[in-house]
């Protein structure tokens, strides 16, 4: 079984390699992360947090837009390319079952997301330890921003696979990606604003919009690393959601969607008839 996986992970990653739009993502994270790091040396010392915490919170804020996009980007086709290249159906006379190619498929894409985070990652934490003789102090938040974006972007991975077993078309499945985007990413937090400022102080501020903010998995991501950030208020706005949930809910959560996204990719994928 690990040797079918593995098999399947080393020709994804082949291919990955092939595809330029994986170096671009390197180096747009490199790109962004230097920004912030410019961007973050400013208000660090108003916060009284060091100036690597700070760009912690601007790479927290970065990562909820640019993790998602790159791995629905990996993902979107890994199923619809298949059928429209004519080697799904090659593919499944193989003794291998079908989770075991999306689970050689995700270590490819999770391993190719890995190195992205950890260029641009490991690029801002360069510049401010370099600035700041204090910055050490940061790196246990921004280890924790690792590999919880490892998680966000493994996430997203499997929410692609899914809809890339439910398009069956490259185009759809690219077209259901950017709208799902846009949708966790982008709307459901504006949504959820314009029902809090409408519900003033009721019963869906203080009871249904926590519960709203551990269903989206974005949301999590930020909520968990900027709660344990000493740079919380480094981020406008979300101080106030960040101690309505508490610490441990956001991690389960955060630990959790990767599960549910890959089990939904499965269950999406077992129903394609090639």
């Amino acid at each position: 079984m690990i040797t079918r996986i593995l098999a399947i992970a080393v020709s994804e990653a082949h291919i990955a390699r092939r595809n330029r739009w994986v170096l671009i993502s390197v180096g747009l994270m490199v790109i962004f992360s230097l920004v912030l790091s410019a961007v973050g040396a400013s208000p660090s010392g108003g916060l009284g947090a060091d100036r690597l915490s700070v760009t912690v919170a601007s790479l927290t804020s970065l990562s909820v837009y640019l993790v998602p996009l790159v791995a629905l980007l990996m993902s979107f086709d890994a199923v619809a390319g298949e059928i429209e290249r004519g080697t799904l159906p090659l593919l499944l006379t193989y003794p291998i079952a079908r989770w075991e190619i999306l689970a050689g498929k995700l270590i490819a894409h999770c391993a190719i997301l890995i190195v992205a985070l950890i260029a641009g990652y490991g690029t801002a934490a360069a510049v401010a330890l370099v600035n700041d003789p204090n910055a050490a102090s940061g790196l246990g938040a921004l280890w924790r921003l690792t590999w919880t974006s490892a998680l966000f972007g493994a996430t997203f991975l499997g929410v692609g696979y899914g809809l890339s077993a439910l398009a069956r078309r490259a185009s759809g499945a690219a077209g259901m990606a950017i709208g799902l985007w846009l949708g966790l990413v982008v709307l459901y937090d504006l949504a959820l604003l314009a029902a809090v400022v409408a519900d003033d102080g009721g019963t869906f501020t203080t009871q249904v919009f926590p519960v709203a903010l551990l269903a989206n998995p974005a949301d999590t991501f930020r909520l968990f690393n900027l709660a344990a950030s000493e740079a919380t208020a480094a981020a406008s706005g979300i101080g106030g959601a960040a101690a309505s949930i508490s610490l441990v809910q956001a991690l389960v959560s955060v630990l959790i969607w990767p599960v549910i996204a890959f089990g939904l990719a499965i269950q999406a994928f077992r129903k394609v008839v090639p």
